[in-house]
Formats: structure tokens, C-alpha cells, sequence
């Protein structure tokens, strides 16, 4: 019998190779191919290449399309981010730092559905059940009857879960501490990650049961293990948050069965997460008024409005080459403003250091930012706060011109209930402001809005002279 040939899998990316390299001609990581013996074949899936299939049933587009079940958390912003709830046989992956609260969030949903008499299975293979149960006994969630296990066989979870009555939920922490006897390799390495993620998969379609893997992440956020694993699963949600702030942000960066750019916010305490209603209030709560560099934006993350503070400092530069840092938004995008500013308004700013940063830690992803980073940029170069009643939005274009976004309407109506009277936008959102009952500043080219600026800038030197 001939000898296998080995396989070098990378444990970045999950390409194979059929021998050893330093560098991964793949994803380009250096150190990350280590050799793995072929995965066995499943149970069942002998190969029927020269066999005849079974016809399948076609079906069209007109027939009733019935929505899929779910099984709502009992936490409203963990349903607002899933789309309405987990789907019956769907399986999830959550990825985060180590200690952002993804086994507290777990914990509060495991106990809130099994106080509905729903039956949750929860499996730690990091921590014993004691430390588990100690975790939810701090949090006040002792008396929920939620079955836990400290276990990492694949196999012996499996056989577990079929002992008994089908859970409703069952919470995986994590997907890269499981082993299956299978296939020869370390646990976390890409084959064991896959093929247990594979098993764990099949019995979530073939029970109908809601599985929940909770995934590492890497140094960059990513999350780690092979990239097929994302592929595999039903939804991939990332729990982001600053360790010295107290809030989360919940974001789906993949959802078959809803929405993929709504986020849940919570606010960590002493007894767990805790739902944040008002999240504008909360990002704006420590706002400076009558500050230079400050403006406020009307963004969107899904169908919800938040209203965050863009903060810009401009200083000149004793270097050879000028600062550009950015603090949750996109480096690249605050090079395009920089540029338009001086191509298409004259705002020489080749000559000083910029610094920008979101408050309150949110990363703002939207175009519609372009006007407020515009405008926090432009106030701390002349020294003039802008208006603090006024709230800004729209997309800068290569050109200058001020750009229409979408759903100004709830975004105005935001505004409006936190007490903003007046709002620059772009001049196809006026009637939109005016039904929120927001004066409405429209901004067709960035150069007006320079020039309104300027003009602030020396009224206000006019008045302290």
C-alpha cells in the first residue's frame, strides 16, 4: 500500500501545500504551515462517482416561501443584531477579544431562554463547569437550569447532546479547543477546527437545534482558524469594545437570515450586560461644547440612527512628513478629505499634523462621516467651534460636491429628539429636515462649507478683538 503524502496546511488561511515553506504562497504569513494528515472521509459519503444519483426535486420561484422559525434570546439587542432571534438549525459563530464579555453574553441568552423552559446545553472546553457556574452565580443567573459540560471530544459531545431530550440551544466556547478523533492533529490546528465544525454543523441541520461556536481572534481582530469555517456557518457576529470603556458593540459581519449591518449596544457591569436604549446619549454624553475640532454626525448603523462626536485636532508639523492618525474610521477615507480640502477649497494642510478620532470608541464605517470629518477638520485649523446645535452628514465626492445618502429622514428625527436645531446636509435632504423639525443648512460643495466656516472663524476674531 502506498504511503500517503503529506499535507501542509496553513494556519492562517487553511491553503494546502504539498510541501513544507517558510512563507504561505496563499495569504503571504510567514511560519504557518505545519503538516497534517488527510481528514478520514465522513460516514456516508463513500464515493458514487461511477454510481447513479437520486433525481432531485426542482422547484420555482413562485412557490410560498414560508419565513424560518426562530427562537427569540429574551435580549433585544442580541435579537436586533440575529435579525428577530436564533433560526432552528442555524449555526452561529461570535468572535472577540479575550475578556470583551462574549462567555457573559452567552450566559445571560443560555439563561434567559431556559427560565422560558427552553432546554440549553452550554459546553466549556476552557474553563471547568465549576468556573462556569461561579461566573453566572456573580451574575444572579444561579437558579437558571442550564446544563453545562467541560468537554472537547467532538464525539463525546455529540453523544451527549443525543442522550435525552433535543436542547433548543446549545453554546459551544470554543470552536478551537475541540478535538475529533477523525482526523490526526492538534486541537486549534485548520483541520481540527473544520472537522469538528463540520460535525457540530451536520447535527444543527439535522436536528434543528441553534448552535452557538464562540471563536478566537487574532492580533489584527480577524477571526482565527480557517476562513472556510465563516463560510460554513449561518451568521459570524463580532463583539467589539474598548477594554478602558464599559460599552459593547455586537455587529454581524455575515447573517443568512437578516440584516448584516445592524448593532446591538450593551454596557458592561457588575451584573453582566446591560441593553443600552439611547445609544446616541451614551456617546455623547461627555461632549465638550463650543470646542474647535467637534462635530457631531448623524450616522446610521442599520435601521438605527446614532449620533456620535468626530473629534480633529490640527497642529503643525516639525516633522519631514506629517502625522495622519485615526481613531475608528478609515485611514483611507480621511486621506480623500484631506485631498479634496486642498485641491478643491485651497485648505493647505500638507504642512501639519492631523489627528481624528470618534468618540466614545464607536468605528464609523459610513461615507455619510465625510462631512462631519470635513468639517471637525477645517474648525481646528481656523480655531472655530462650530454650531452646537447643529448635526452633520453627506458623502464628499472627488469633485467637492456634497453627496446624497441614504434614510435622512431617521437620522433628522434623532437629532431632533436629543435637541438639535439645525443640521448641514446635502440639499437633496431639505424637505426631510424639514419634516423632522430641523433647520436645514444645505451644503451643495464642500467649498461652501470652508467659506461658511472662514466666515465664523473671522466673526469670531472680530468680536474677541
Amino acid at each position: 500500500m502506498a504511503r500517503p503524502k503529506p499535507n501542509f496546511v496553513c494556519q492562517a488561511c487553511g491553503a494546502v501545500s504539498s510541501r513544507w515553506q517558510g512563507k504561505c504562497e496563499a495569504c503571504g504569513a510567514w511560519n504557518t504551515l505545519v503538516e497534517e494528515a488527510s481528514a478520514a472521509p465522513l460516514p456516508g459519503s463513500a464515493s458514487r462517482a461511477l454510481g447513479r444519483g437520486r433525481v432531485v426535486v426542482l422547484e420555482g420561484l413562485s412557490g410560498a416561501s414560508d419565513e424560518a422559525p426562530r427562537l427569540p434570546s429574551g435580549i433585544a439587542e442580541l435579537d436586533r443584531v440575529t435579525g428577530g432571534g436564533f433560526v432552528f438549525g442555524s449555526v452561529l459563530l461570535l468572535g472577540g477579544d479575550p475578556g470583551i464579555g462574549k462567555s457573559t453574553l452567552l450566559i445571560q441568552a443560555s439563561a434567559a431562554l431556559a427560565r422560558a423552559g427552553h432546554r440549553v446545553v452550554y459546553v466549556s472546553g476552557e474553563e471547568a463547569a465549576g468556573q462556569v457556574r461561579l461566573r453566572a452565580q456573580r451574575l444572579g443567573l444561579g437558579d437558571a437550569a442550564v446544563a453545562l459540560a467541560a468537554e472537547t471530544n467532538v464525539e463525546d459531545i455529540l453523544a451527549t447532546l443525543k442522550d435525552g431530550a433535543p436542547p433548543r440551544l446549545v453554546i459551544i466556547d470554543s470552536i478551537q479547543t475541540l478535538w475529533t478523533s477523525q482526523v490526526e492533529s492538534a486541537p486549534g490546528t485548520v483541520t481540527q477546527v473544520r472537522a469538528s465544525a463540520q460535525a457540530l454543523i451536520r447535527y444543527a441541520k439535522t436536528t434543528g437545534a441553534c448552535v452557538v461556536l464562540v471563536g478566537h481572534v487574532t492580533k489584527d481582530g480577524q477571526l482565527a482558524g480557517p476562513r472556510v469555517v465563516e463560510h460554513m456557518v449561518d451568521a459570524v457576529l463580532s463583539f467589539e469594545g474598548d477594554s478602558g470603556r464599559d460599552f459593547r458593540i455586537l455587529r454581524a459581519q455575515k447573517n443568512r437570515f437578516g440584516p448584516t449591518d445592524e448593532i446591538g449596544v450593551f454596557a458592561m457591569t457588575g451584573l453582566g450586560l446591560e441593553e443600552v436604549k439611547n445609544p446616541s446619549a451614551l456617546f455623547l454624553g461627555d461632549r465638550e461644547a463650543d470646542a474647535p475640532g467637534t462635530a457631531v454626525l448623524a450616522g446610521l448603523e442599520g435601521s438605527r440612527p446614532i449620533l456620535v462626536e468626530i473629534q480633529a485636532l490640527v497642529v503643525p508639523s516639525t516633522l519631514g512628513t506629517p502625522r495622519r492618525a485615526v481613531v475608528g474610521w478609515d485611514s483611507s477615507r480621511l486621506a480623500m478629505v484631506l485631498a479634496v480640502l486642498e485641491a478643491r477649497c485651497g485648505v493647505r494642510l500638507g504642512a501639519h499634523d492631523v489627528h481624528l478620532a470618534v468618540a466614545g470608541g464607536l468605528r464609523v464605517q459610513e461615507p455619510a462621516a465625510d462631512l462631519a470629518v470635513a468639517a471637525a477638520l477645517v474648525s481646528s485649523l481656523v480655531g472655530a467651534p462650530l454650531p452646537v446645535d447643529a448635526v452633520f452628514f453627506g458623502e464628499i465626492g472627488l469633485t467637492g460636491a456634497v453627496r446624497a445618502v441614504a434614510h435622512p429622514g431617521p437620522r433628522l428625527r434623532e437629532a431632533a429628539r436629543l435637541g438639535f436645531a439645525r443640521a448641514a446636509l446635502p440639499a437633496a435632504a431639505e424637505d426631510a429636515a424639514k419634516e423632522a423639525g430641523v433647520k436645514p443648512l444645505a451644503v451643495a460643495s464642500l467649498d461652501a462649507l470652508v467659506a461658511r466656516l472662514a466666515a465664523r472663524a473671522d466673526q469670531a476674531q472680530m468680536k474677541g478683538g
